[in-house]
């Protein structure tokens, strides 16, 4: 959980973390697998998640290279509407910060009659979103975020 979910530190005490994937840690940890990487022995173990680094959170973040791809080329950004990590609100209050004119109105898209999220279209981003799901909305809405990615690359209507 700790890998996957920093900001839940005190949440749950060591002995009852829930263990959702330390697999992956374990895979690329293990010697032989830091010897294909060329992984020195002096380098610290792999983790998804840390608190060695101190990080700097910019306002700015990466809001800077959305301009520079404006009408260069096609952008996509999605986001699970029951994300706790990078909420749906906090996407669109930056998307909002671009001040790009909305050229098709928020509506609902659809997989086999059932509503899989809603799409609003700027002039230079499409910003969807998929329902029901959060952070990790590939590995929960297969199907539709599938479809919905074929869909918006083939530049169909979804």
């Amino acid at each position: 959980m700790s890998e996957y979910a920093p900001w839940a530190f005190n949440t749950f005490s060591h002995e009852e973390e829930p263990i959702l994937g330390d697999y992956l840690s374990d895979y690329m940890n293990r010697a032989d697998v830091r010897a294909a990487f060329n992984i020195p022995d002096d380098v610290q173990t792999w983790s998804e998640c840390t608190r060695k680094i101190d990080y700097h959170e910019l306002d700015e973040c990466s809001l800077w290279i959305y301009p520079i791809l404006r009408h260069q080329t096609r952008i996509m950004k999605y986001s699970g509407d029951t994300d706790g990590a990078v909420p749906t609100y906090g996407t669109k209050q930056w998307i909002k910060g671009l001040n790009w004119a909305v050229e098709e109105d928020w509506r609902p898209w659809f997989t086999e009659g059932q509503v899989s999220g809603y799409v609003q279209k700027y002039d230079g981003l499409d910003f969807v979103t998929v329902k029901g799901v959060g952070h990790m909305a590939p590995q929960w809405a297969r199907q539709p975020v599938q479809e919905m990615i074929m869909a918006w690359v083939h530049n169909e209507s979804f």
